[in-house]
C-alpha cells in the first residue's frame, strides 16, 4: 500500500478512536527525558486535529525549566524551532498548524513528534511534507538528538514503507506501551 492510502486509513481510525478520552503516561515518558536528555532543549508540536495532545505535557516540563520550543515551517521544505511560551502568541500558518513568533530560535536535542502511522521497528509515517526528516538528518550532522513519537495504538500498522530519508524514531509512547 502505497503511503497516501495508508495516511488516509489511518487518520480516519485515528479520528474515530475517540482519542479525547485516551492519555499517554506522561509519568513515563517525564522520566525518560530525566534519564535521557542533557540539556533541557525540547522540540515540541502544537496539536491540531486528532494528534496526541501534548500541552499539559508542555506546561509540566516548563515548571520543571525545560525550553520549550514549536516548529516554524520555513522556505523551501525546512523546520526550524523557536522558543514558546504560554505568554507568547502563536500565529496560523499555510497548513493550519500554530507557530510560534520568531523570536528565538532554539536547537532542540529532544524531540517530541506526531505520527500519523507507526510500526514496530520505530518507523514514522508522518503528513507527507518531510520536514521532520530533513530537520533530523541536518541537526545529527552536528548533535545527537532524541526523537520520541507519540501515538494511539490503534495508528500502528505491519510496516511503514520506508525510504533511504525516512527517520525512525528512538522511542514511541501510545496509551498502551513505550516501544524502543
Amino acid at each position: 500500500m502505497k503511503k497516501s492510502q495508508i495516511r488516509k486509513i489511518i487518520l480516519k481510525r485515528r479520528a474515530n478512536s475517540n482519542f479525547k478520552h485516551k492519555k499517554i503516561n506522561f509519568l513515563s515518558l517525564l522520566k525518560l527525558l530525566n534519564q535521557e536528555t542533557k540539556d533541557k532543549k525540547i522540540g515540541f508540536y502544537y496539536p491540531i486535529g486528532s494528534e496526541i495532545c501534548t500541552l499539559e505535557l508542555i506546561e509540566n516540563l516548563r515548571k520543571k525549566k525545560y525550553i520549550i520550543s514549536l516548529p516554524v515551517l520555513e522556505k523551501n521544505f525546512k523546520m526550524s524551532f523557536y522558543e514558546w511560551t504560554k505568554k507568547k502568541p502563536l500565529k496560523i500558518n499555510n497548513f493550519g498548524i500554530p507557530e510560534p513568533i520568531k523570536l528565538k530560535k532554539i536547537i532542540p536535542s529532544t524531540l517530541i513528534i506526531p505520527i500519523v502511522a507507526f510500526d514496530n521497528n520505530l518507523n514514522r509515517l508522518g503528513y507527507g511534507g518531510g520536514f521532520y526528516d530533513r530537520f533530523i538528518r541536518n541537526l545529527e550532522k552536528s548533535k545527537k538528538v532524541l526523537k520520541i513519537g507519540l501515538a494511539l495504538s490503534c495508528q500502528k500498522i505491519n510496516k511503514v514503507p520506508t525510504n533511504k530519508f525516512d527517520k525512525k524514531m528512538n522511542y514511541i509512547f501510545t496509551e498502551n506501551k513505550v516501544y524502543r
